[in-house]
């Protein structure tokens, strides 16, 4: 046998490459042109939209240029361009008609919050303090119990509410 045949011929093997190793090797040029990074706005989809608020301002200017729109399709193209919904325009509508001005305008969304009532604080001071005086008179009134059994027990006659001595 022919002893060339039978050696391992050298080859040079090249270590395994991950695509993040090779795009930070291009120059910036590259990965910009070639990347889905500045050309393309980013496909994720955020785990929660940021609600939009709109002024008053705002919300007056689109329904006049809706009563300005006389075409079939002028309304629809209106509301691709701005991002809106025919509800969200009929809210608005309804707003106007009504003459709420303050309704044209965004609102705080959440829980309303109670105004301060000066009474209702000092009923809840009160009730607070109610219930610690009868925890004490409970008290008060377990040592009195307990006094009496002890004089019994050791025979001191103790003096009645008016005053006289019992046994």
């Amino acid at each position: 046998m022919n002893s060339t045949a039978l050696a391992p011929e050298a080859v040079a093997v090249e270590p395994v490459r991950s695509i993040s190793q090779d795009k930070r090797e291009q120059p910036e040029c590259e990965r910009i042109t070639s990347g889905f990074t500045s050309l393309h706005p980013d496909p994720e989809v955020p785990e929660k939209p940021k609600r939009r608020k709109f002024s008053a301002a705002y919300k007056r200017r689109i329904l006049q240029e809706v009563d300005a729109c006389t075409k079939p399709g002028e309304v629809g193209a209106l509301l691709r361009r701005e991002g809106l919904y025919s509800s969200t325009l009929t809210r608005w509508r309804r707003a106007r008609e009504a003459g709420e001005l303050e309704g044209l305008s965004p609102k705080k969304r959440g829980r309303r919050s109670r105004g301060r009532d000066p009474l209702a604080e000092e009923v809840e001071e009160l009730k607070r303090e109610n219930v610690r005086l009868q925890q004490r008179l409970k008290q008060a009134e377990k040592v009195i119990e307990v006094q009496k059994k002890v004089s019994e027990i050791l025979g001191i006659p103790l003096e009645s509410e008016d005053g006289d001595e019992t046994s």
